[in-house]
């Protein structure tokens, strides 16, 4: 079980740094002007999204199911604190996708916000990291 939770956090790590990454990509991103940084922030942004983050979030769920299934779920099932968790879990997911969706416009270029938008949504995984954190360590109801 151990391995389990181990494996988890470690690609809760992985996921969490792309949702760092990613917002701070979009701040220089909506800041440049010039072609060839436009471009490079395209495939920076992509390669992050598709090869790191999704796959980090996809692989988190996977052993987080697995320990629920296992364990955690008949033992703690009746836990506020597991409820909490799931839910903030499920809005990170939305984030997750949010940010799919900035991908989208700036692969297009359609991006409507300014850098100090991305500089603002930057700040979000950090809110979710606490919660989720807070909630499965301390577990305070």
């Amino acid at each position: 079980m151990l391995w389990l939770k181990a494996l988890h956090l470690i690609f809760m790590v992985t996921w969490f740094a792309g949702l760092f990454y990613l917002p701070r990509l979009f701040v220089y991103h909506a800041m440049s002007d010039d072609a060839l940084s436009i471009e490079r922030f395209k495939v920076m942004e992509r390669k992050l999204y598709f090869g790191i983050m999704t796959p980090g979030m996809i692989v988190t769920w996977i052993f987080g199911i697995w320990m629920l299934q296992s364990y955690a779920w008949d033992m703690y099932s009746g836990s506020g604190w597991l409820h909490a968790k799931l839910t903030l879990l499920l809005l990170l997911v939305i984030y997750h996708i949010v940010c799919g969706v900035w991908l989208a416009a700036f692969k297009h270029d359609r991006n409507r916000h300014s850098h100090v938008y991305y500089r603002w949504m930057n700040e979000v995984p950090v809110l979710f990291l606490v919660g989720i954190v807070v909630l499965a360590v301390v577990k305070p109801f």
